[in-house]
């Protein structure tokens, strides 16, 4: 049964959020003065979306394979012509985007395919195709499949579902339920994060305020040219700021700040060389730390019945705040009607390639890779990594050409310019103590001509108010550690298959293809907050940012750069949102399940690299967070006593936001490996071996080859990192959990042909996620009816039993 208040009810139950805000008890992820991040993030569900990964899904009329020798390009318009024959409109079409790849090691070519409509894109109008040798392996398939509407005319309101309302109710009906059942006593809750507690409370309440705050902002400040994008902008921005005093200032003095946006148009092809669509830049909006982006487009709206999707014009915008980067579509007839909003954000020809530098490899007193955090190991002195394929370079090398904080003239002759500091090809490495945006000129260590970064980490116990000025006491040794972590992360993903053409991140890509110039900003110490991390992943070609903070959960306080597993989540983020849905799109983890396994991925990644042979449950952020249990309900372990997570845990109240639901699925993914494991053993050394000078790897005792010569990781937890990996470039955008799971079970038919098919099968089965598992009322937040199901298919050993409303 589905629950709704009014939009009256829960206007009311916000009042006095964003005018006289009422602060909740202090939590985790404040800074100094009580700030607590605010994020956006809602769209509507897709019914008509698919993912399909069997052969007899890919057949859907007449397409049969191709000849293995055709162009998979071609291999994807013949199947498109084939899936889209009886669907696409006169005024409906389509393009292959230019982040398709093909994948060096599988050879999978990944095509990426939008939708167009009146000649403008449908934001949610995706098809992906997964191709080998002229076979279609699977494909997912968001198109819009109704009726085109005629240009610049849009549903009626009443028609059509309002998903940020939905949203809202969803959310405070699960406040409701959590504050009625709030009667467990704090103290005997482990960890302070149980779903009852007094903290989940909190952050419901967080994420009501964030997401509803303004709801009824009310069509009286509407443009009256359709083609005025301004009001719609506005109205996001007085709903987007954590500013409430600007938030009123808005509203108040609405004519006042829509006069001095400045708009430019910008002059150029997008999506593709073929489709020109009317793009601008704003300057001026109140809150932006830069011009933001604008165009037209369509975005899906379920109908009132939620069987199927109409399309809504809306005004796209690209928004870059100090502590969020969102992607967000308000409707271009009422703009006071926020359809979706993405947070790139998350909380935790070829070119001639120059001749390489001289390169003397760096050295770092820093906890070396696998060393998870100070109680872990000790420091030792580590050398920079010089791997011909992941950073030919090294790591501090990057052309002039593509240096931001280079100015001047370069040196005649010279191509790569060589730095001394925590500045390079794949990362940008610096203090943040003010918590702004600004990075070039920030404080980082200079290691002089040798590159030695040996620096003092020996923190002293202080009094409260001399915490700070300790912490900061030891700023090389925190700045050289993130840097040699965030490299190590860089190079261990590209050996697993994130690289330049799949949207990785680098300054120069060494005409290997995909965008260039976004290498990771890593600031350390960031002066925005206490206690947490995140990371902004906007598409390829644009800078990832990566803000670490302090925690002032212990005297001296405990400073998030030093523990790896933090810093691994976060660069996580920056891989699955790259990979899931092309690098250009980087709205496909925004909510719900899909945001949810954003999370997970992180989690599974950083304690699968802090694994030993000798097996042992993990906590995530115990060390930073001072408590033996970490920052989850549960550590990860494979007994269900420690760890009693399933499929079904997700219908709990507390588990509607995203990191509760990646909890779930890291879990999964935890018991998967250790039944790899099982079968396959442990390797201790999960860094692929060093490539030869000519870039061929040496299997030595990590890989195996298939007839093919596709490498294949050896043993149980390296394969599945590697399956993972190519998991994410399978499955659909906006996938669920049963999408990425299946993505899995593909990614291993592709790799080894099927060998583990059972042993996944059973992995997942363990915690529900079985043939058999089913949600029904599902909504994008992650609502819904779930069902365990512990069933595997019938060549398994087990029933084959399928969801009562699935038909095999």
């Amino acid at each position: 049964m589905r629950y709704f208040f009014t939009a009256t009810l829960v206007v009311a139950s916000l009042a006095g959020h964003v005018y006289g805000h009422r602060q909740v008890a202090p939590s985790s992820t404040e800074g100094p003065a009580g700030y607590r991040r605010k994020s956006l993030g809602f769209g509507p569900e897709h019914p008509h979306a698919v993912f399909h990964s069997t052969p007899y899904q890919v057949a859907p009329s007449g397409f049969t394979p191709q000849d293995a020798s055709m162009d998979p390009f071609e291999v994807a318009r013949i199947f498109l012509d084939d899936v889209l024959s009886v669907k696409q409109a006169d005024s409906s079409s389509y393009l292959i985007r230019k982040d398709s790849y093909t994948d060096k090691n599988t050879g999978v070519t990944h095509v990426y395919v939008r939708q167009l409509v009146n000649g403008l894109e449908v934001n949610d109008g995706d098809i992906n195709i997964n191709i080998k040798d002229g076979v279609v392996l699977s494909y997912g398939n968001s198109f819009f499949n109704g009726v085109p509407p005629a240009p610049f005319v849009n549903p009626e309101i009443s028609t059509v579902r309002d998903p940020r309302q939905e949203s809202c109710e969803l959310l405070s009906l699960s406040l409701a339920n959590l504050q009625r059942t709030s009667f467990v006593d704090s103290e005997q809750v482990i960890m302070g994060s149980a779903p009852h507690s007094s903290a989940a409370i909190h952050e419901l309440q967080h994420m009501l305020e964030s997401n509803c705050a303004l709801f009824d902002l009310g069509d009286h400040m509407n443009a009256e040219d359709i083609a005025d994008f301004r009001p719609a902008l506005l109205k996001f921005m007085a709903t987007a700021t954590p500013n409430e005093q600007l938030a009123r200032d808005i509203v108040k003095d609405f004519n006042s700040h829509m006069d001095s946006i400045r708009v430019t148009p910008v002059s150029h092809f997008s999506p593709g060389d073929h489709v020109q669509v009317a793009a601008f830049e704003a300057d001026s909006v109140p809150d932006a730390v830069s011009p933001v982006k604008a165009k037209l487009a369509y975005i899906q709206v379920p109908n009132k019945a939620g069987d199927n999707t109409e399309l809504h014009l809306v005004w796209k915008f690209e928004v870059e705040m100090q502590d969020n980067w969102y992607e967000a579509a308000v409707s271009a007839s009422a703009p006071h009607k926020i359809i979706s909003v993405v947070d790139w954000a998350s909380d935790y020809a070829i070119a001639p390639i120059p001749k390489q530098p001289e390169v003397t490899p760096a050295s770092y007193n820093v906890f070396k890779w696998g060393v998870n955090d100070p109680e872990c190991g000790n420091r030792t002195i580590e050398k920079e990594n010089i791997d011909s394929l992941a950073s030919p370079v090294g790591w501090h090398a990057l052309p002039y050409a593509n240096d931001p904080s280079f100015k001047g003239a370069k040196p005649s002759k010279e191509f790569y310019r060589n730095t001394s500091t925590t500045w390079g090809n794949n990362v940008f490495a610096q203090e943040n103590w003010e918590g702004q945006n600004a990075y070039i000129s920030n404080y980082r260590p200079e290691a002089g001509k040798d590159k030695a970064f040996h620096f003092t980490y020996n923190p002293k116990k202080t009094e409260k108010p001399d915490a700070m000025d300790e912490a900061q006491s030891y700023i090389n040794a925190t700045v050289a550690q993130l840097f040699y972590t965030t490299n190590k992360v860089h190079d261990f993903f590209y050996r697993y298959g994130f690289d330049e053409v799949s949207g990785n991140f680098q300054q120069f890509n060494f005409g290997r293809g995909g965008a260039q110039n976004d290498a990771v900003i890593a600031n350390a110490q960031d002066g925005s907050g206490f206690n947490n991390a995140n990371f902004m992943t906007p598409p390829d070609g644009q800078n990832g940012r990566m803000r670490m903070y302090l925690w002032n959960t212990a005297l001296p306080y405990r400073d998030g750069d030093l523990e790896a597993g933090i810093v691994i989540h976060e660069l996580a983020h920056g891989l699955s949102t790259r990979l899931t849905g092309g690098p250009a799109n980087s709205g496909c983890l925004g909510w719900g399940e899909s945001g949810g396994m954003g999370e997970g991925w992180g989690d599974f990644l950083a304690t699968t690299i802090r694994s030993k042979k000798t097996y042992s449950d993990y906590a995530m952020g115990s060390w930073a967070a001072n408590r033996e249990n970490g920052i989850r309900n549960y550590p990860y372990s494979t007994d269900e006593s420690i760890n009693p997570s399933t499929y079904k845990t997700l219908d709990k109240p507390g588990y509607w936001g995203v990191h509760a639901i990646g909890e779930v699925w890291a879990q999964m993914l935890w018991l998967v490996e250790q039944k790899l494991i099982e079968k396959h053993g442990f390797t201790e050394e999960l860094f692929p071996p060093a490539p030869s000078e000519d870039g061929t790897v040496p299997h030595g005792d990590f890989y195996r080859t298939d007839k093919k010569g596709v490498l294949v990781p050896k043993h149980g937890n390296s394969l599945l990192v590697q399956l993972v990996i190519n998991g994410m470039k399978l499955q659909k955008c906006r996938p669920d959990f049963f999408d990425a799971r299946d993505a899995i079970i593909q990614a291993d038919q592709v790799l080894t042909g099927g060998e583990n098919f059972c042993l996944l099968w059973e992995g997942f089965a363990a915690r529900g996620l079985g043939e058999d598992a089913d949600v029904v009322n599902k909504t994008p937040w992650g609502g819904g009816i779930r069902t365990n199901g512990y069933s595997t298919p019938v060549v398994c050993g087990g029933t084959g039993k399928k969801p009562k409303h699935i038909v095999a």
